[in-house]
C-alpha cells in the first residue's frame, strides 16, 4: 500500500471516533511511555551512532524529555478533556458559554535531526494525547534514529492511528501535502524549509506549527554573576556541538568583563571536555560533511581566540570563541548551529540593541544580570520566542513554559499543556435554557433601539 493509500485509512480511522475517548489517549500514552524505557539501550546506540551522544545527554536531552513530557500529561489529561464553562453577555441572559476540547483529525509532524528522537516524538505525544491520527516524517539525516524510530512506533501504536513515513524529506513531504490535506503540520527545522512548508499548507488553509530558529543573542552585563555565566553560557553553547535551535548563537558582554569572561569560558570547556576534546566522553560530533564544511567556513571570518581544531573524518569540530567578526560577514546573517560562538561588546543597552536588531525575532534570548530593572528591560527590549534570565537553553526541558518563536523564527508554540491544546480544536458552544425566553429579541424590533444599546453596552 503506497503513503497516500495509507493516509486515507488513517483518515477512516480518525472519522471512527476510536481516538476520542480519555481511556483510549491514556492507553495509547502509557503503552507509549513503556515502549520508550523496553527500547533504551538502543535509543542511546542509535544516538551515538548519528550524534555521538552518551547516554546521559540522550536521558537528559532526549527519551528522558519524552518521558517527563508523558508523564506530566497522563496527570494532567482527564481535566484537560473537560469543557470549560464561560459566562455569556446580558442580551444572551441566562445562556452559558462553554469551550470544548476536540482533536483536529490527522495531523503531520516533521522531525529535525538534531534531535532527531525528542524533537521528532515531543509533538507527537500531545496530538495523541489530544485524540489525533499522527503521521511522522523523521529527518533522513540521522538514519540509525530512524530505525529505532520505526521499531518504536510499530511495537506502541497501531499503524492507522500513528503512520511513519521515511525518505527524503525535500520529496517525502510535498508528495504527501500535494495529495492530502492534513489538519495540522508540525515542522521543526530551518527558517528556508520552514517557509517552504508553509506555503505548501497554504495551499489548503492548512494551520501549521513552525519552530525555527534565528540568531539568538546572549547578552552579559557588567554586573552578571561572571563564574555562573561562564558555565550556563559554555554548557547551552556547546551542548551537542552546538547544534541546538536554542544555542547562544552570539555572545554580547560589556566590555569592561569581555576579557575575563572569555578566559572563564575557556576554563569551563576544559572542565567539561579535558585538554583534548576530540576524544573527550560527552562531546558530539557534527552531523554529516556538508554542515562541517559549512562550519569550518566560519572559522576563517574573524579571529579564533579558543579551540577551533578539526577533524573531517571524526566530524569533529572543538568548541571555538571568535572575536573581530564583521556584522556584515556569513558568520553573522546565518543560524550558525555548530560549536562556533562570536563575540561582541557593548557599553550601552542602545549599542548591543543595534546588532540585535539586524537579526529580529530570535527563538531564544539569554540575558546575565543581577539587576531587576536591567532584567525588565531587556526582556521589554527584544521581540524573542522564550529565554532565560541567569541561564541558557534549559528553559526548553520545562514543560510550565510554552517553546516557539516569534516572527522569522516560528508560529505557535508548544510543551506541556500548550502542545495539547496546539493539536486541539476548541468548539465554541452556547447553551440556552428554555424556561425564559423574552420577547425583545424577536422581530418586529421598532422602537427598541434604546432598550438594545442597553443591553449590549
Amino acid at each position: 500500500m503506497t503513503d497516500i493509500a495509507r493516509l486515507a485509512t488513517i483518515q477512516e480511522y480518525f472519522k471512527s471516533g476510536a481516538t476520542r475517548s480519555y481511556s483510549f489517549r491514556k492507553e495509547q500514552l502509557v503503552n507509549f511511555k513503556n515502549v520508550l524505557i523496553r527500547n533504551e539501550k538502543e535509543i542511546y546506540d542509535a544516538l551515538y551512532a548519528d550524534l555521538k551522544k552518551i547516554p546521559e545527554e540522550s536521558w537528559f536531552t532526549e527519551n528522558g524529555l519524552l518521558i517527563q513530557e508523558i508523564n506530566y500529561m497522563l496527570k494532567r489529561l482527564k481535566g484537560w478533556m473537560k469543557p470549560i464553562k464561560k459566562g455569556a453577555n446580558l442580551v444572551n441572559f441566562p445562556s452559558s458559554g462553554y469551550l470544548y476540547p476536540s482533536p483536529l483529525g490527522v495531523v503531520l509532524v516533521i522531525g529535525p535531526w538534531n534531535f532527531p528522537l525528542m524533537l521528532a516524538l515531543l509533538p507527537l505525544v500531545g496530538a495523541v494525547a489530544a485524540g489525533n491520527c499522527v503521521v511522522l516524517k523523521p529527518s533522513e539525516h540521522a538514519p540509525a534514529t530512524v530505525d529505532v524510530l520505526k521499531k518504536i512506533i510499530k511495537e506502541a501504536f497501531d499503524e492507522k492511528h500513528v503512520m511513519l513515513v521515511e525518505g527524503k524529506g525535500s520529496e517525502i513531504v510535498p508528495a504527501m501535502m500535494n495529495n492530502f490535506r492534513f489538519d495540522h503540520v508540525f515542522y521543526t527545522g530551518s527558517i528556508p524549509v520552514g517557509k517552504i512548508i508553509y506555503q505548501l499548507a497554504a495551499k489548503e488553509m492548512v494551520p501549521v506549527t513552525l519552530e525555527l530558529g534565528g540568531k539568538g543573542p546572549c547578552i552579559v552585563e557588567k554586573d552578571a554573576s561572571l563564574k555562573v555565566a561562564a558555565k550556563r553560557i559554555a554548557l547551552g553553547k556547546f551542548s551537542n556541538a552546538g547544534q541546538m535551535c536554542v544555542c547562544p548563537d552570539y555572545l554580547l558582554v560589556h566590555a569592561d568583563i569581555k576579557d575575563k569572561l572569555i578566559e572563564l569560558i575557556r576554563e569551563n570547556i576544559k572542565k567539561f571536555y579535558g585538554e583534548n576534546t576530540e576524544g573527550a566522553y560527552g562531546y558530539c560530533k557534527i552531523i554529516n560533511e556538508n554542515r562541517f564544511d559549512k562550519l569550518i567556513s566560519y572559522l576563517s571570518q574573524g579571529e579564533v581566540i579558543a579551540g577551533g581544531s578539526h577533524n573531517r573524518e571524526q566530524l569533529f569540530i572543538a568548541p571555538a570563541i571568535l572575536d573581530n567578526v564583521s556584522l556584515d560577514s556569513p558568520l553573522m546573517q546565518e543560524e550558525i548551529f555548530g560549536p562556533i560562538l562570536p563575540v561582541f561588546t557593548f557599553r550601552d543597552k542602545g549599542e548591543a540593541l543595534k546588532i540585535i536588531h539586524r537579526n529580529p525575532e530570535p527563538l531564544s534570548f539569554y540575558v546575565f544580570t543581577n539587576s531587576k530593572q536591567k532584567e525588565k528591560e531587556w526582556i521589554e527590549a527584544v521581540q524573542f520566542g522564550a529565554g532565560c534570565v541567569n541561564n541558557t537553553a534549559l528553559h526548553f526541558t520545562n514543560p510550565h513554559l510554552p517553546f516557539g518563536g516569534i516572527g522569522q523564527s516560528g508560529i505557535g508554540s508548544y510543551h506541556g499543556k500548550k502542545t495539547f491544546e496546539t493539536f486541539t480544536h476548541w468548539k465554541a458552544m452556547m447553551r440556552t435554557p428554555v424556561w425564559f425566553d423574552p420577547s425583545i429579541k424577536y422581530p418586529p424590533l421598532k422602537g427598541r433601539l434604546g432598550l438594545l444599546k442597553r443591553l449590549m453596552r
